[in-house]
């Protein structure tokens, strides 16, 4: 190809004819010679390993383990990549390669699904990223067996492509957000259908009930991820069009930068409206992302992804050219969508910073942790404006896959990430969640964690411990303007030297809160709910509120609320009641730390209500971590609707009311 290239710019009669060449076709037109390029004819080979090799993927996907074809299929697969790795170590791969009339090739280098913003409406897209085109297209409804087909929505040129910097006077198109309450119903839904499918599996009910839950779950799915990304991502045509796409992580946003302004560096441009059609045709053949990410599109034998809690501890990072202030986030992906979930603290003015920070992340049928690490502008002025927000700068992403196998084992395990010359060095270890949410009562009854409330307030003479006063009091001093504080995890280092000095009663604590940072005090005071023998809302009652809430009569459900409420113990009701109070005022400041009323009860729901380990539904058998996991999002959401149910009531009875709590249920 490389001496073919050499001849056409060295003759110009030779690049005529190689342009033109006449090959017999059968299959590509009607007529008995089709025009290839002498370059297309020169890759069919090639091109024809590269499908048989994706067909042999396919094949070995859906061949059984013990089938006699299965060693060979995997022997043809070996064979064929090692082949085209092997071409490939020198040119760009061509595997999603087409020929267009001009002889010019034209790639497919990415496609995904993606949300698009048009007139405030969402609707979902199939985007597709060619050497010289950015295409929007959307799938066609199947009609009558016909295959897979797309609709050509709009396409720019990337030589007509950018990413416009928005100048604050501009007007941004508004991003129409759904309400928290919103999602997490979709969510519940979804843990239901999963529930119901897998109760008709385990009946052998007939394939048709199964198939029409499998329908529903696929509705909430496709729902919930259309309803769930609000991170804009926009692309501008010169002609002065713009576009706005809604992703749910900066991740991907960067990486769909990062692609087209590599790839506009070497690409020119030429489409008829005959061609357009031609490739908006073979986008089915094309595509590498088959199907929207659903989990109703999994093989059955494909992971459900990690339910518990994961221990990340990012070590250091080396490979930086200059000197910056930089620091890290880590995200993890749930229901579909990626989450941020930590980061870290800034290090100034190094090339190699030391982090060594530990968090404790969440996960929710998660499959992938992702690491993006930034540049912090301090410098107003260099603040570049993407998408119309002001954004620290991307240098480096990377993401490992959280293997269910290599994480059971409950050791640390030590891993590099690679990204763009960048290497950054993390732990994790992985906890599943019936180990993860017992709790655990002290064996020492001098300290504050693991030690009942009644216990701590009576020894410190105080209606609400002093644990908890001193947390809510240094975060309204300088966290509630922190975004996703109580949310985004704190260093679990500080929180364990914050937990040992709180258990000693150390007198400097104030100091040393006031030199930390704020995400630390949030998971500290989480902490010490987490860790209470028995739940703020006590073992005993716990039941009646899941019952509770599930009323469907408002008088009813606020009587009933109300006075379990007041029947808790008073050191239990009085500390509820302040912490209420302060998570109002921090839904307050929403506009700034992005933590919504709804945010705070997902937080502490299930921290506050959570029964101790004889009551809780924890499946017996540890042997099975991931599999308990639509009745355990249940019993989750449950938590969080109590809480979120209290949070929303504008008024409530004082403890000091308690006493009256007779008078006013017969009032209502």
């Amino acid at each position: 190809m490389e001496t073919a290239e050499k001849c056409c710019q060295a003759n110009a009669q030779f690049a005529e004819i190689s342009e033109n060449l006449k090959a017999r076709s059968t299959k590509e037109s009607k007529d008995q010679t089709t025009k290839n390029s002498l370059e297309t004819l020169l890759y069919k080979p090639v091109d024809r390993v590269t499908r048989s090799t994706l067909v042999l993927h396919d094949l070995l996907k859906h061949t059984p383990v013990s089938h006699p074809d299965h060693p060979l299929l995997q022997d043809a697969l070996r064979i064929s990549q090692n082949f085209l790795s092997s071409i490939n170590e020198e040119i760009t791969p061509r595997r999603q390669s087409m020929t267009v009339k001009k002889g010019e090739h034209r790639q497919l280098l990415k496609d995904s699904f993606m949300v698009e913003l048009v007139e405030g409406a969402r609707k979902l897209r199939h985007v597709f990223l060619f050497t010289d085109l950015f295409l929007c297209a959307k799938l066609k409804k199947q009609i009558g067996g016909k295959s897979q087909q797309y609709d050509c929505k709009w396409y720019i040129p990337l030589t007509d492509l950018s990413f416009q910097m928005v100048d604050e006077s501009e007007a941004v198109p508004n991003i129409p957000l759904v309400p928290d309450e919103e999602l997490d119903a979709m969510k519940i839904k979804i843990s239901q259908i999963k529930n119901d499918i897998q109760r008709e599996k385990r009946a052998n009910k007939g394939s048709k009930v199964i198939e029409r839950l499998k329908k529903k779950l696929s509705e909430q799915e496709s729902l919930l991820l259309l309803m769930s990304p609000n991170m804009a991502f926009r692309v501008h045509n010169r002609n002065g069009k713009s576009y706005t796409f809604l992703i749910s992580s900066d991740y991907e946003r960067a990486e769909w930068r990062e692609n087209i302004r590599e790839q506009q560096k070497k690409c020119d441009f030429s489409l008829t409206s005959v061609e357009l059609q031609m490739l908006t045709n073979s986008c089915v053949k094309l595509q590498t992302v088959h199907n929207i990410p659903l989990t109703i599109n999994k093989e059955d034998d494909e992971s459900p992804g990690l339910y518990g809690f994961l221990n990340v501890i990012v070590h250091s990072a080396t490979g930086f050219k200059q000197s910056s202030n930089l620091y890290c986030t880590l995200e993890v992906d749930s229901f579909g969508y990626f989450v941020n979930k930590a980061k870290t603290r800034v290090y100034r003015d190094t090339t190699e910073p030391n982090w060594n920070e530990e968090f404790e992340i969440e996960l929710e049928g998660s499959q992938t942790l992702r690491i993006l690490c930034y540049e912090k502008c301090y410098n107003k002025t260099k603040l570049t404006k993407e998408d119309g927000e002001s954004t620290d700068r991307i240098m480096g992403k990377g993401q490992i896959q959280l293997d269910p196998q290599v994480l059971q084992d409950k050791d640390w395990q030590r891993t590099v990430i690679s990204m763009n010359g960048v290497e950054v060095k993390l732990s994790v270890k992985f906890t599943s969640r019936e180990f993860s949410l017992k709790r655990m009562p002290s064996r020492k009854q001098t300290g504050v964690f693991g030690v009942k409330i009644a216990i701590v307030t009576k020894r410190e003479r105080s209606k609400v411990p002093y644990i908890v006063r001193q947390c809510v009091e240094e975060i309204e001093r300088r966290g509630m303007e922190e975004v996703g504080i109580y949310r985004v995890s704190g260093v679990a280092t500080d929180i364990q030297a914050l937990k040992a000095a709180f258990d000693v009663n150390n007198k400097d604590v104030s100091v040393m809160m006031s030199e930390m940072d704020v995400n630390a005090i949030a998971g500290t005071l989480k902490l010490y709910f987490r860790e209470l023998p028995e739940p703020l809302f006590t073992d005993e009652l716990y039941p009646n509120f899941a019952e509770g809430i599930a009323l469907s009569d408002p008088v009813a459900k606020e009587s009933c609320m109300l006075n379990l409420l007041l029947s808790l113990p008073e050191p239990n009701l009085v500390t509820f009641l302040f912490l209420l109070d302060h998570l109002k005022r921090v839904a307050e400041r929403e506009s700034v730390n992005k933590m919504s009323l709804h945010n705070l009860a997902t937080v502490f729901g299930p921290t506050l209500l959570r029964p101790s380990e004889k009551d809780s539904k924890i499946p017996a058998n540890p042997t099975q971590p991931i599999t308990m996991t639509d009745s355990w999002s249940l019993e989750v959401m449950s938590q969080v609707q109590v809480l979120l149910y209290f949070l929303q009531l504008e008024t409530i009875p004082t403890p000091d009311s308690k006493r009256q709590s007779i008078l006013f249920s017969t009032e209502v």
